[in-house]
């Protein structure tokens, strides 16, 4: 079995993260036929997710995103491609979060 750990730090807040948390999980679930499930907390949200050979969490804070999985003895053997994709996507939607902020206006 391989272990994935991977941390993201951000400043978007628990609201704009929740958001991108929501997009991550509809992706996994479209691209790697992941079943998910996301609960929402007070100061923390914890996506859960599950498919044959993976099991894991990531969990959502305001400042930032922790996933942690569980890769069975097979996908174990793609354990660097995965996790690349993984980071992928979530730098990717981070990215367009950011793109997405307001800049300030001088005066």
């Amino acid at each position: 079995m391989a272990d994935l750990h991977i941390r993201r730090e951000h400043s978007l807040g628990l609201p704009a993260a929740r958001k991108i948390a929501f997009k991550w999980a509809e992706q996994v679930e479209a691209d790697f036929d992941m079943e998910c499930t996301y609960e929402e907390g007070d100061t923390q949200d914890e996506v859960t997710f599950v498919r044959s050979g993976v099991n894991g969490t990531l969990h959502v804070t305001k400042d930032h995103f922790n996933l942690d999985a569980k890769l069975g003895f097979l996908l174990g053997a793609f354990k660097h491609r995965i996790e690349a994709e993984i980071v992928k996507n979530l730098d990717q939607l981070l990215a367009a979060k950011a793109a997405k902020k307001p800049h300030p206006r001088s005066k």
